[in-house]
């Protein structure tokens, strides 16, 4: 098999298109109802709780967790929310981003959406000559949502056939056999994917189209997934660079509650994927961790994966947000008296 530089150019143009597809839907979402997002960020914090199921639907409307957690960053710098109230929506972004893998692991792999996207494309490209802005945005609404699967289709088709040459997968295969550190190392590539990307939602449809191919198999994939979920924080890390003390605070308890969260289920990682694995015999009668796996079978398993540990995740920490809270005030202190005060810069 010849795989020249032209294909790895495919590859990455698909990529460059999927992420392209991926902003300009969130783009528009955020423009169609941005206003009432933010006003739902707002009221919608009274209690934990109520802010965990806030950042959710804010999130599985926005596609972004990211989006969703710099606007929280912002909030907080601006003192429309508090510490604690950023917690839960940052816990409620996490389970959000859950959606994602699965309209890219069933739409994106069990239907051809790629089929219909550019008569999508066309017909949404009308819309866009409509004086009405909700049109428009309706418009590039289904555009991005074209372009990211004709990205991810390109993704797919980009990708040299590991099946039919294994040989390709033999330097893979060299780091997959080391238990623990097999683990760390794929975590670590999800990780540094996810900051170079920019997006833990193209870092997931790359492990999803890796698991569809046979690069990977269930466990490294849910190592890099575990990865993503940690690169994802930097988003918001950069954002309250130039924030205050709380701002500061808000973005390092998104790094911390999602690091602690890697953490413990890295602990119990094999015992964690047989759980998913039964749910997974159970729902197609065949196990997604032994030699002969169904690659669509197993991109069902790491989105039921993704979203147990995010929901579990949430489970576990949302009953400790006050001493979380104390923690990370511990780690950033205030310099001076100031620092405590928030204020708006700009009115």
């Amino acid at each position: 098999m010849t795989y020249s530089i032209s294909d790895a150019f495919a590859l990455l143009g698909g990529l460059g298109l999927f992420i392209y597809g991926m902003k300009v839907m969130s783009d528009a979402l955020q423009k169609s109802a941005g206003s009432s997002l933010r006003m739902i960020l707002r009221k919608m914090t009274s209690n934990t709780f109520m802010g965990v199921m806030t950042g959710f639907i804010v999130t599985a409307l926005l596609q972004s967790s990211s989006a969703t957690t710099v606007m929280v960053v912002s909030f907080v710098n601006a003192g429309l929310l508090n510490l604690a109230e950023s917690m839960g929506v940052i816990m409620g972004a996490n389970v959000g981003t859950t959606i994602t893998a699965w309209i890219v692991s069933i739409l994106g792999f069990k239907v051809k959406i790629s089929a219909f996207a550019l008569p999508i494309i066309g017909v949404s490209f009308g819309l866009m000559f409509i004086p009405s802005k909700k049109w428009k945005n309706v418009g590039e609404i289904a555009i991005g949502f074209g372009l990211l699967f004709i990205g991810l289709s390109f993704l797919k088709d980009s990708v040299p056939d590991i099946q039919q040459n294994p040989q390709i997968l033999s330097f893979i295969e060299a780091y997959t056999h080391s238990g623990i550190w097999s683990v760390i190392l794929f975590v670590f590539i999800g990780f540094v994917l996810t900051v170079v990307v920019q997006s833990s939602s193209a870092s997931l449809a790359i492990t999803l189209v890796m698991v569809a191919q046979g690069w990977i198999d269930f466990k490294m994939a849910a190592a890099m997934f575990l990865g993503g979920n940690v690169g994802t924080t930097i988003t918001a890390l950069l954002a309250a660079l130039i924030g205050n003390i709380h701002a500061k605070r808000a973005a390092l308890f998104h790094c911390v509650f999602n690091v602690l969260g890697v953490v413990w289920v890295m602990l119990i990682l094999d015992e964690f994927l047989m759980v998913i694995d039964q749910i997974i015999v159970w729902m197609f009668g065949h196990s997604t961790l032994g030699q002969t796996q169904s690659a669509e079978d197993t991109t069902i398993a790491l989105s039921i994966f993704h979203t147990v540990f995010n929901v579990l995740n949430t489970l576990v920490f949302i009953w400790f947000i006050p001493q979380l809270e104390k923690w990370v005030v511990k780690i950033m202190p205030s310099t001076d008296e100031d620092d405590e005060q928030t204020y708006l810069k700009y009115l």
